[in-house]
């Protein structure tokens, strides 16, 4: 058994020179299980209550084992990080114990919305977990164009029968395109960006609702998906599609129409925003 753990970094910094994602045992993948449930609804951390949040994606470049400097394994895996941070655990037999731990002690760094990758590590009792966020990639187009792209993914999904969670969805119409909705996604998402957080709700205590009321959408319901510190649409959706609430609203067969855009701001946390506003008129 210690010679597989021996080997496990080799390989797995193998795989990631290829492309290739590395399989986690039994226990780590239970644990990012759990994780991910853990933030696919809203929680209570340290007196605050927080939305949910996409997954949390492995990545094998963040499988790192005791012993190993942060940033220097990062940078020799090629993992090209703006921020990351290293949780150390001793102690917990598995997963449940773990993920124990990490709720009681570490609610804030599961909870934050610049993380969307990471790696698990367990050597017997001891677990290292890894949450990073990597350097955006150039290339988007400006966000009118981006949320287009976001919407045909959208409908391409709506197409299809689906489960979220625990409910099925049947296939649901496609959605339109609605330029008003279009620009208040674009205002969430630079006030997300500007003002550095990453909720529905915003500085003023504006909901979603509120805000398109406010700019004269008459429309009879109003539902909004947000998503930060990713950098494509495709990559946006799929966690969109991972998440079951997420997922719900992509589904509503109610929804007939969508505006959806992303802000960057380089001195914010995440880096990148996105929202898609969804609306029945």
């Amino acid at each position: 058994m210690s010679r597989l753990f021996r080997l496990w970094p080799l390989l797995a910094g193998l795989l990631a020179s290829l492309g290739m994602p590395a399989a986690h045992g039994s226990e780590a993948s239970t644990l990012l299980d759990a994780l991910n449930r853990y933030r696919s609804t809203p929680q209570a951390c340290a007196g605050d209550a927080l939305g949910e949040l996409p997954p949390l994606r492995a990545d094998a470049r963040l499988i790192l084992p005791e012993g190993q400097e942060l940033q220097p394994a990062l940078v020799a895996a090629g993992y090209p990080m703006v921020h990351a941070q290293s949780i150390r655990l001793s102690g917990p037999r598995d997963a449940a114990a773990a993920m124990a731990l990490l709720q009681a002690h570490y609610c804030r760094t599961l909870l934050d919305a610049r993380f969307v990758h990471i790696g698990i590590h367990q050597a017997e009792r001891d677990w290292r977990i890894v949450l990073a966020r990597p350097l955006l990639a150039a290339g988007l187009a400006d966000w009118q164009r981006e949320g287009q792209t976001l919407l045909e993914g959208i409908n391409a999904a709506r197409a299809l029968p689906r489960r979220c969670g625990e409910q099925t969805y049947p296939a649901a119409p496609a959605l339109s395109w609605n330029p008003l909705l279009g620009e208040l996604a674009e205002r969430h998402s630079r006030a997300m960006a500007n003002g550095n957080f990453f909720a529905h709700v915003d500085h003023e205590g504006y909901t979603p609702a509120d805000r398109a009321e406010l700019a004269g959408y008459a429309g009879q319901a109003v539902g909004e998906n947000i998503a930060a510190a990713l950098d494509t649409p495709a990559q946006v959706l799929t966690g969109w599609l991972d998440s079951p609430a997420h997922c719900a609203n992509l589904m509503n067969a109610r929804f007939q129409e969508l505006g959806a855009a992303y802000a960057i701001d380089p001195q914010s946390d995440a880096g990148i925003y996105w929202t898609a506003l969804f609306g029945t008129p």
